[in-house]
């Protein structure tokens, strides 16, 4: 009858069919019962090889393994003759804890049979039973109905009664223990139900889970509630078909915080394991074999690197015979995930890989079908970050409860920004705070600012030109909100060349916009101070060479000079209360030959303006009986 060959493995097992039990070099340090013929073991694992042999029992088998936990899984495939081995027997006896997998085909095995009536035996010695209903439910293994019972029937048949009573009294009392079925234990996730079902074998081993701790990744000690995002994370890692996740989001979001985390959890589990971070800088500086060659030492092999391309090849033979846990951070081109995990059928199955980036479009590039958008934190959770970083505790200290929500106001949730600040702000007194604040509210601040800035500085040059005119004029501006609409904004940028449609994708792939549900433009507020920055950083002094002016106070200031200004090449006039209306000479406009977008309130234009504005590609204006543009082209 078939019973289980497992698929071979690196450490120099024997594929000899004699071989009765499989015992991983991990767990062979621990005790020399293996190479000695000392069978004693802390689980018996019992299964139908046509049913589990290469998915589920595979997976347990090697989580059971990773966990330290030394255990029989029965390799031989065909077996002679009537009588069960002995051995097995023996192997059940001195057992601790025994696994059947109970699936539709188990019963269609005698040996399957045969060693279930040994566990229910055993048990009366202190034998501990765990069952798995796999897709079978007690109730039809306790009857033998069902499926199972289809399959118990055609064996019984032609085997003796005493056999058969045995079995069926085998069955019914495994069927009256509490085990798993996978559907109702874990929302049909295996990954996360083998995870349960190895904790419970180390608690009823009294084994503490055993993670190397000095590989632990180091995490910040002020996390907030986080855990639902890690189960998130872990559920999709569990029902992910390659065992792949990609985690995304805007710079300063928390991504590698959460996936070093995610990581932590899933250590144990793990012989084999890397952490490769930063890998958009270090790619740059350093190259990917260098890359490469960090994680074919991490993975304990000793192999030497000469390019990319033999390290892909180095990668891929190591990858189909070790089941591996992998962090790529901060990852933003494809060639990078290529280089160093390929395809994903390179890996063993039970494999993990996490991978953190700001750009959507690589994990869609890469194929990643798990993907994970880490959002802004909530008020209540911000705030209690926000003060573990400024105050050490979990609220703000009495008398700077409101300054401490309104730096929790402007920092829109960015963990980043909420952590830099509260350190700068520690100890400080009131006046201190205050003044921090009046800055904060116009600019970004500065360790914040040079995190965000990495991904505008990866943008091209048409797409910069778009994620400033957003952050300047359509999201926010003082005064009125522009409320932009996608498709009304974007004829603009199709009318100078700066191809809207690819920019946008870029943009929001990035998450340096957000696009409503209702198609309008919205952008984090530390983004859009970010891009008024740099155009202010264009030139602080004088606001007439900057590209771009939204403050109707510098827009007045520009109109109303002699000079001609070439560097101006928007221009926002929103002059309610200052001058309402305002008259716009010709000859002032005459003056702005750059000019591609106007936008104008309460103005009155006085003179022939036929072949003013050469460039102006859009204008919106209003006039004060208006709530909406009356003008644009």
């Amino acid at each position: 009858m078939k019973r289980d060959r497992a698929p071979a493995h690196n450490s120099g097992q024997s594929n000899k069919k004699s071989a009765r039990r499989k015992v991983d070099d991990a767990s062979a340090s621990s005790s020399s019962a293996a190479s000695t013929g000392s069978d004693s073991y802390d689980v018996f694992l019992s299964f139908s090889g046509e049913d589990t042999r290469l998915k589920f029992a595979d997976h347990l088998y090697n989580s059971l393994v990773d966990a330290r936990i030394r255990v029989f899984r029965d390799e031989n495939e065909l077996r002679e003759g009537e009588k069960i081995d002995t051995e097995l027997l023996q192997a059940i006896k001195n057992s601790k804890i025994s696994i059947p997998i109970l699936s539709p085909n188990y019963a269609s095995s005698k040996w399957c049979l045969h060693e279930l009536a040994e566990m229910i035996e055993c048990i009366k010695s202190g034998h501990v039973v765990l069952p798995i209903f796999y897709h079978v439910q007690p109730t039809h293994v306790r009857k033998q109905e069902g499926s199972f019972g289809e399959t118990f029937c055609r064996l019984s048949t032609n085997h003796s009664e005493e056999d058969v009573v045995r079995w069926k009294k085998a069955l019914e009392e495994v069927a009256s223990i509490k085990g798993w079925e996978p559907a109702k234990t874990a929302d049909g996730h295996e990954g996360k139900l083998v995870r349960k079902i190895v904790t419970a074998v180390l608690r009823k081993l009294k084994k503490p889970p055993q993670p190397v701790v000095t590989e632990q990744l180091v995490v910040t000690e002020q996390l907030v509630e986080i855990d639902d995002s890690v189960e998130d994370i872990l559920r999709k890692l569990d029902g992910s078909p390659n065992g792949t996740v990609g985690i995304y989001g805007m710079g300063g979001i928390g991504k590698t915080t959460l996936a070093k985390v995610v990581y932590n959890k899933l250590l144990d589990q793990f012989r084999y394991h890397s952490f490769i971070a930063d890998i958009r800088e270090s790619s740059r500086s350093k190259g990917i074999p260098r890359l490469q060659k960090q994680l074919i030492r991490d993975l304990k092999v000793v192999e030497r690197v000469s390019n990319k391309d033999h390290g892909i090849r180095i990668l891929r033979s190591i990858f189909k015979s070790k089941k591996v846990l992998i962090l790529l951070d901060d990852v933003d081109d494809i060639d990078q995930v290529k280089a160093l995990v390929g395809n994903y059928d390179w890996f063993e199955m039970g494999s993990r890989i996490i991978i953190t980036t700001r750009s959507r479009s690589v994990l869609d590039e890469a194929e990643v079908k798990c993907k994970y958008k880490l959002k802004e934190m909530a008020k209540d959770k911000s705030l209690k970050l926000f003060s573990r970083h400024a105050f050490r505790s979990d609220s703000p200290q009495c008398g700077f409860e409101s300054l401490s929500n309104s730096v929790v106001s402007i920092t829109r949730g960015l963990p980043l920004a909420l952590e830099l600040i509260g350190s700068h702000l520690r100890a400080q007194n009131i006046d201190f705070w205050q003044d921090a604040l009046k800055k904060l509210q116009k600019v970004p601040y500065e360790k914040v600012q040079e995190k965000l800035k990495i991904s505008y500085e990866a943008l091209n040059y048409e797409e910069k030109q778009i994620f400033l005119d957003i952050a300047c004029f359509y999201v926010g501006i003082d005064g009125y909100d522009m409320g932009s609409d996608v498709d009304e904004v974007s004829y603009m940028w199709d009318a100078c060349n700066f191809f809207s449609k690819m920019g946008i994708e870029k943009l929001s792939s990035m998450s340096l916009i957000k696009i409503e549900d209702t198609q309008v433009l919205n952008m984090h507020d530390q983004l859009r101070k970010l891009g008024r920055e740099i155009v202010r950083q264009e030139d602080y002094s004088t606001p007439m060479n900057r590209s771009r002016l939204w403050a109707p106070e510098e827009a007045l200031e520009v109109l109303q000079t002699n000079k001609g200004i070439e560097k101006v090449r928007v221009q926002a006039l929103l002059l309610d209360g200052i001058e309402s209306p305002i008259e716009i000479t010709a000859e002032q406009l005459e003056m702005l030959p750059n000019l591609r977008l106007l936008i104008v309130r309460d103005a009155k234009l006085i003179g022939d303006s036929k072949s003013l504005l050469p460039k102006l590609r859009s204008l919106f204006g209003w006039d004060a009986l208006h709530s909406c543009p009356v003008i644009s082209i």
